[in-house]
């Protein structure tokens, strides 16, 4: 004989479950949990796959960025160098030879053929 257990309703009467009904409703209980479980788990999956490649189109960018600046780096340190070597002073007064300063005119002097 299946046992019976008091339960109250909302408008305060007294209701009987069978111990078949009752392990039903904790059945349904439980899979509503697991399902929302799974279902918190898949959302929070998904938005960590679109954060993990947002971060990952990121780093590509500044990877891009940084290599163009290690590029300039390197440019310039080859300059600096060329400045200071044996001859620098000399080619950097060729290379500054064509500003003129402020209320300056520039006079081109030419041989007549």
């Amino acid at each position: 004989m299946p046992s019976k257990h008091a339960v109250f309703g909302s408008n305060g009467e007294l209701l009987s479950l069978s111990s078949a009904s009752q392990e039903l409703l904790c059945s349904l209980v439980g899979l509503t949990v697991k399902l929302s479980l799974v279902a918190v788990t898949g959302v929070s999956l998904m938005r960590l796959g679109v954060a993990y490649q947002e971060r990952m189109e990121r780093q590509g960018e500044l990877s891009a960025v940084l290599e163009l600046e290690n590029s300039k780096l390197s440019k310039a340190r080859d300059r600096f160098d060329q400045l200071f070597a044996a001859g620098g002073e000399q080619q950097l007064i060729r290379e500054q030879n064509q500003w003129i300063s402020p209320n300056k005119l520039r006079v081109v002097w030419q041989r007549q053929p």
